[in-house]
């Protein structure tokens, strides 16, 4: 009974693991167009967002790009995709969408080409981010939650019940394991961003701590044992 258990235990650790790091094996687009997949970004602390150039919430570029610059030596990266799908407010073509960060929030963190999020042509990542992070609600007690509630409302009285990304700039931060632990609405604050970003760094750099103080022991004991 205990080994069937024991067994058990195991094998559904190897699952969670395995689907963990099924984020580092979907495709996506660079910005000029080349098929790659995520797996040069194992290991770190991952911010992925749906952005836009015309949007209300555009500014947040500035914030991106100042917590990439504050974070990025640590093992942290944004990855930025591009959607023209809510109100139409990323019509250029990615070349212009990359001259209009870099020469208005001098954004230095990686483009990718444009995608849908939702529906029949949705980008294959965001279904994933989507099915491990849905939608939790706007902060109704913020104006900006109010005011997005009130909007999408109006389009579908059920709005809240789907998981579907709701507007330009939603987030979800990935650990350096592959895994979705959050998801930002584009109304919450970039200080809350910010503080679940700099905590999932600690954690993240804690864990390659203790998986070289785990080598460096076996290494030792391997000697040991040699003499």
């Amino acid at each position: 009974m205990k080994r069937t258990i024991l067994f058990l235990t195991i094998a559904l650790f190897a699952i969670g693991c395995y689907a963990q790091k099924e984020i580092y094996k979907i495709a996506v687009k660079n910005m000029y167009g080349k098929t790659e997949t995520l797996k040069p970004y194992k290991g770190k602390v991952l911010l992925i967002v749906n952005t836009a150039t015309r949007c209300g919430f555009t500014p947040q570029y500035k914030e991106l790009e100042e917590l990439y610059a504050k974070y990025r030596a640590q093992g942290f990266e944004v990855l930025d995709f591009p959607c023209n799908q809510f109100g139409a407010q990323a019509p250029e073509d990615i070349l212009k969408i990359r001259e209009f960060c870099t020469e208005n929030y001098e954004t230095t963190f990686p483009l990718y080409d444009k995608i849908d999020v939702n529906g029949a042509e949705a980008a294959p990542l965001f279904t994933y981010l989507k099915e491990k992070q849905g939608f939790k609600g706007f902060d109704l007690s913020d104006p900006r939650g109010q005011r997005m509630d009130n909007m999408l409302r109006k389009r579908d009285a059920d709005y809240d019940k789907k998981s579907d990304i709701k507007w330009n700039f939603t987030k979800f931060l990935v650990d350096g394991n592959g895994r979705v632990v959050r998801r930002f609405e584009p109304t919450e604050s970039m200080n809350s961003v910010d503080q679940a970003v700099s905590e999932l760094l600690k954690k993240n750099f804690g864990k390659k701590m203790k998986k070289k103080a785990c080598k460096k022991a076996k290494k030792n004991a391997a000697c040991c044992e040699k003499k």
